[in-house]
């Protein structure tokens, strides 16, 4: 009918775009990406009661990032046939769960639990989340619905830490991951009233998305995606108990460090794009060496507040606006396979945080932060090569993709 949308995933008529439930689906990954690196700034005091050590603690968003390497793999066939509907709101509700077992948590063991339903929420949301915007919105709409929930993204990064670091001041820890459940609902009744019925597109094809490690540039830009986060939040993970034991400042002041890295982060996802129009592989190389300049940087200037705030300042700009790069590379080398693309994109993120914050806690109790730091750097350089690599061979194969 003339004027109507049509979903194209099934071919059934909507009404009118459905910009609510894109609304709510951003408030929901404002909240999950809120959750999920909030222990970042929280270190300290939960490893405190826990009975934990810092790098201990720090396994927290290891162990969100395994399972949400697992659900982002898996979820696709495990609810085959099932609305999509309803998945995002069972999700929904195991992420409410999850923010109340952790505020409750007596124990480590029942804390990694609740962070492993976080992650499983995690892995989830963001495997559908590009797939359902298409569902809701006129073809025309679909990047501006795609850009409005990385808003929510990028919003988040920027604001999780410092805020986390912030409420466990005045409410303590546990009341900073307790403050996740009222948005939590907020989402759920949101989503309930917005998002109409989304039955199950048609069955996942065996082996689809590792296929797409076939296609040219594709292995060079998946390893070094892997390197770039693994050396990223080898790093990030441990800042707090860095700022607190080593540049020796105050918790106010480490809420304001974090905020100014975060301030850039978002500085720095409204500057990217204009570079990344003619330079998307030069960014993708210098980027990553430039954060790994900071880190090694902070191993030897880590006792100068001012100074390792600047150098936050800069790894936030950089370190926030990557992700941009690296899926404007996806979209650009897959062109005609993005989903399956975005799903091993989701899985290799997962697993590099998870890598990172695991080796990096070991690295930081066994021989302290320089070696964290410096393996950290070794990762990002090792991620601009690659990426070079990347860029040799699209030369080499004249496709010109992404240059």
């Amino acid at each position: 009918m003339e004027g109507q949308l049509v979903n194209r995933a099934t071919g059934t008529a909507l009404q009118a775009p459905r910009w609510g439930a894109v609304f709510a689906m951003t408030l929901c990954v404002a909240t999950l990406i809120a959750s999920e690196f909030m222990p970042v700034s929280l270190l300290t005091p939960i490893a405190t009661d826990l009975h934990m050590t810092e790098g201990g603690a720090g396994q927290a968003i290891a162990v969100s990032g395994i399972f949400a390497v697992l659900t982002s793999l898996l979820i696709s066939s495990l609810t085959r046939g099932i609305d999509r509907r309803l998945v995002l709101l069972s999700l929904t509700l195991v992420m409410l769960a999850s923010g109340a077992i952790v505020a409750f948590a007596p124990n480590a063991s029942v804390f990694m639990v609740g962070r492993a339903l976080i992650g499983m929420v995690i892995g989830g949301f963001w495997s559908m989340s590009a797939a359902t915007i298409m569902r809701l919105v006129p073809e025309g709409d679909v990047p501006r619905a795609l850009g409005v929930l990385n808003g929510g993204n990028a919003l988040a990064t920027v604001i999780s830490a410092p805020l986390g670091s912030f409420l466990g001041q005045y409410i303590g820890w546990r009341g900073a991951f307790f403050a996740v459940v009222p948005l939590a609902v907020m989402t759920l009744v949101w989503l309930f009233t917005s998002l109409p019925s989304l039955p199950s597109e048609r069955s996942v094809r065996g082996g689809l998305v590792l296929r797409v490690l076939r296609r040219p540039q594709v292995p060079f830009g998946m390893l070094a995606v892997t390197l770039f986060f693994l050396g990223q939040f080898a790093l990030f993970t441990y800042l707090r108990p860095f700022l607190e034991h080593i540049t020796r400042v105050e918790v106010s002041t480490i809420s304001l460090l974090l905020l100014i890295s975060g301030g850039a982060g978002l500085l720095g996802t409204t500057l990217i794009g204009v570079l990344l129009r003619n330079r998307l592989y030069s960014m993708l190389i210098v980027m990553p060496m430039l954060m790994a300049v900071v880190a090694v940087t902070l191993t030897v200037f880590g006792h100068a507040p001012i100074l390792v705030g600047v150098l936050l300042g800069v790894w936030g700009l950089i370190g926030t606006a990557a992700p941009v790069a690296w899926w404007t590379w996806l979209s650009k080398v897959l062109p005609d396979d993005a989903e399956a693309g975005g799903g091993l994109m989701v899985a290799v993120i997962q697993l590099a945080i998870t890598l990172g914050a695991t080796t990096g806690g070991l690295l930081y109790d066994r021989s302290g932060y320089q070696s964290t730091f410096v393996f950290s750097a070794v990762a990002l350089c090792a991620s601009a090569f690659l990426a070079w690599l990347g860029w040799r061979e699209a030369r080499l194969n004249r496709t010109g993709t992404g240059l």
